[in-house]
């Protein structure tokens, strides 16, 4: 097995919503109040209900050199038009030898936080269905087999909530965008049966719920001083408490067929959970009264979670001590931690010590299994590979593209960018951002 041979499906994307987004999937009692964007000097500001937003760039730097990453894109004519354009991303979906790529939201927030706390519940619920519309009709479909549909739901009606996953099952919708970690949101603990009609839902349409990294309990800064390297090393096992809480968490008993993914968390840090959840349970369920019907800890993680790895040798020397069934990769375009355009050759550097089978299941057939994808019957497989895709893309620039401009994080001393220079960078962009 070559690079040439392997088959990508990056299960952790991101996609920046074009300007228009909303428009035309906005109820008409609504119109002129969708989400639009607006001109603030050199800002592209998204707008909802008079509340704007910081950075809508969101660290979208892919295809600048790295010393420029620290430029952060303020409007779409200082990101990569895959971006936010679905042709354009589609060719560098395929100069990278990307097959299918699941994209969590932008403005929305990765789990469609800035929807869930608006006063206005109906506008709310209209904007998350617009949404949803236009990311599946005017995003996903726009590249039927290409891409891995995902929603975002109402968190304050579980009825509302469970209604959307049926709507857009229907229409072959299988992935939901969740918090880790509802309960930092204002929302109930997930231990709460106050969400068993959304993982019903769930259960029944085989709809797996993504759980983002950042999305719930957060990477800390550990003081101004630090170096913001600090903070980007632990942004991935920052999930693993959140990780823990599900791993105990009552709604697998429930509903023993529903999954999640631990989306951008990696895969390395996973063994020793496993390990340290089951020490946990043998030496004090006997007083917690924590009970898995005979089971441990590690088998309800093997069964029902998915993990995701953009690079993450370790983890891939250690998946006897994982469940390789329930491995994916991803690609993470177009922020900072994204391999493009040399996905494949990064992918192929951790690979390539196992065995084409296990290739297969972590690289893509995982995936399409997880989450009922099948671009196969409709490119045919041998149309699916890295270097059937790479001969698509000749005319794909994939040259880094220089001095695109942006916000600056200021320092310029050769000392180290650290945690302070990056909150200040954001918060005089908010400063700026206000209406």
């Amino acid at each position: 097995m070559k690079v040439e041979d392997l088959i990508l499906v990056s299960v952790d994307d991101h996609a920046i919503e074009p300007p228009n987004a909303f428009a035309r999937h906005m109820p008409a009692r609504f119109k002129g109040r969708e989400p639009h964007v607006v001109k603030k000097g050199e800002r592209d500001v998204w707008v909802f209900e008079e509340q704007a937003t910081g950075y809508m760039g969101l660290n979208s730097v892919v295809g600048r050199p790295k010393e420029e990453y620290g430029m952060e894109p303020l409007g779409y004519d200082q990101m990569r038009r895959g971006t936010w354009n679905i042709k354009d991303r589609v060719d560098d979906m395929n100069a990278n030898g990307v097959l299918g790529s699941l994209c969590f939201p932008t403005f929305p927030g990765f789990a469609g936080q800035r929807f869930q706390v608006h006063g206005d519940r109906a506008v709310s619920l209209a904007a998350i269905q617009a949404y949803n519309d236009w990311h599946l009709h005017d995003w996903c479909n726009a590249a039927p087999g290409r891409f891995i549909p995902l929603m975002i739901v109402p968190w304050w009606d579980m009825k509302a909530a469970a209604a959307e996953v049926e709507r857009l099952a229907r229409q072959g919708v299988h992935a939901v965008s969740l918090s880790d970690n509802p309960a930092i949101h204002g929302y109930p603990s997930i231990h709460s049966d106050y969400w068993d009609p959304l993982w019903k839902a769930c259960s029944d349409n085989k709809v797996v719920i993504c759980c983002h990294i950042g999305t719930g309990v957060k990477a800390n800064h550990a003081s101004d001083m630090s170096p913001i390297d600090a903070w980007i090393t632990s942004m991935p096992i920052s999930i693993a408490n959140s990780a823990a809480d599900w791993i105990w968490a009552p709604m697998w008993k429930k509903f023993p067929d529903l999954r999640m993914a631990l989306s951008e968390g990696g895969i390395g840090w996973v063994p020793y959970l496993l390990e340290r959840a089951d020490f946990t349970h043998r030496h004090h369920n006997a007083w917690t009264n924590s009970n898995f019907g005979g089971k441990m800890p590690s088998d309800i993680f093997n069964k029902h979670f998915i993990t995701c790895f953009i690079e993450d040798n370790f983890g891939l020397k250690n998946l006897d001590f994982l469940n390789a069934d329930m491995v994916t990769w991803e690609s993470d375009y177009p922020h900072s931690d994204c391999t493009w355009p040399n996905s494949p050759e990064t992918a192929w550097e951790g690979l390539q010590h196992l065995s084409k089978d296990v290739i297969d299941k972590v690289t893509h057939l995982n995936a399409m299994r997880e989450f009922s994808f099948d671009p196969f019957s409709i490119h045919g497989r041998e149309n699916c590979t890295v270097g059937a895709l790479r001969a698509q893309a000749t005319h794909v620039s994939i040259e880094p593209a220089l001095g695109l401009g942006g916000a600056d994080h200021g320092r310029h001393d050769n000392k180290p960018v650290t945690s302070g220079d990056i909150n200040a960078m954001f918060a005089q962009a908010d400063a700026q951002t206000a209406l």
